[in-house]
This record gives structure tokens, sequence and C-alpha cells, in this order.
């Protein structure tokens, strides 16, 4: 097995590898394209998105800076995803994203680790595993999803919590280590935040 094979085996691997580097630099320099835009650039930002992404949907919005170690290269994001300032992808393997998720600005999403035995991490080694996050959820500021996490449809994940383990669907997750706090429910379809009711015949 190549060094570029093992990248999505979850096997320990060398990112410096000649092949890796040669094909990951191409992709940085797209990246760097992106981030280099004009606000006004609306067109170019999104056929560049399609042209970096492993897989981009209809309607997603990114706003630069982006920062991602294969400049979406192993990105796969359903349609209608929304991206505040300075999202860091470390997608050294492959992040998947379900249509009209929402991530607030300085979230990470890592899916690199190193080894704890210092001898390997003196070499280099890495191993990378897989995240999923589910259909319209919100990725609250300053967030950190670390390798082979799952998190479930419709969820929030509050503000600057470090979501370490999956994550069920339709629930409100908190802290460091991220926790489910509560379900969503019958209070949500009434109340959009504190005591400030929903009012439906507005929308």
């Amino acid at each position: 097995m190549t060094e570029k094979e093992k990248m999505h085996s979850g096997d320990l691997y060398l990112p410096g590898d000649e092949e890796i580097m040669t094909e990951q630099l191409k992709c940085l320099d797209r990246l760097y394209d992106f981030n280099n835009t004009r606000p006004t650039e609306m067109e170019k930002r999104t056929q560049l998105l399609k042209e970096m992404f492993g897989d981009i949907g209809e309607d997603c919005y990114i706003e630069p800076p982006l920062h991602a170690n294969w400049g979406g290269k192993n990105c796969h994001f359903g349609k209608g995803v929304y991206a505040n300032f300075n999202l860091t992808l470390v997608d050294d393997t492959h992040i998947y994203v379900g249509d009209y998720t929402l991530f607030g600005p300085n979230v990470v999403v890592a899916t690199a680790g190193h080894p704890v035995q210092p001898e390997l991490r003196e070499k280099t080694y890495q191993y990378n595993f897989s995240v999923h996050i589910g259909r319209n959820c919100w990725i609250g500021a300053g967030a950190v999803i670390v390798p082979g996490v799952t998190i479930g449809d419709n969820v929030v994940i509050g503000a600057g919590s470090v979501v370490t383990k999956d994550i069920p669907p339709n629930v409100v997750a908190v802290g460091n280590p991220c926790r489910v706090l509560r379900e969503i429910g019958e209070y949500d379809n009434e109340y959009y935040f504190k005591n400030r009711k929903i009012d439906y015949g507005n929308l």
C-alpha cells in the first residue's frame, strides 16, 4: 500500500511523501485563488469551489478565508451549506456535510491526528479518520470537531465546543468535551432565543 493509499485507510503514514505533496500543493494553489477573490466575484468563487471540492451542492456559500489541508478535495458538501469566516477543514481524508448545515466563524473540522508515542511523531507519522456531519446542523462559532466523529441530523453544537464523540440527531450539545444538553422539542417550536417567541405569522 502506498503512502497516499494509507491516507484513507486509517493506517499510519508519512504525509511528506513526494506523491502526496505534489498533488496537495496543486490543491493549495487553487485554494489560494479562492481566498484572493473579491467579494463581487461570486460566480468565480462558485466555480472555484466546484473545482476544489470532492462534491459541493447547489447554493453553498463559503466566506473566505477558507483553510483546508487539501483545498476541499476530500470534502463532500450537500446543498445550501453556509460557512462563515475561517472555516478550517483538515481534509486529509473525507469530510461529509449534509444539506443546509451552517458553520459559525472559526470552526475546525479535523480528520488528521498524530500518534501519542513520541518517536513516531518525531518521524512525522499521521493517521486520518473521516468526519460525518448530518443534515441541517448548526455548528457554533469556534467549535472543534476531531477525527472519526459523526454528528446526526438537526444537531446544534454550542459555540466553543470540542466534539470528541458521536452526537445523536435532534439534540443541542455543548461543552468541552461536548455533551448532549437536551433534545430539540416543543420549546424550540415556540421560542427562537431565550424568551423571544417565533412569530410564524410574519415568517
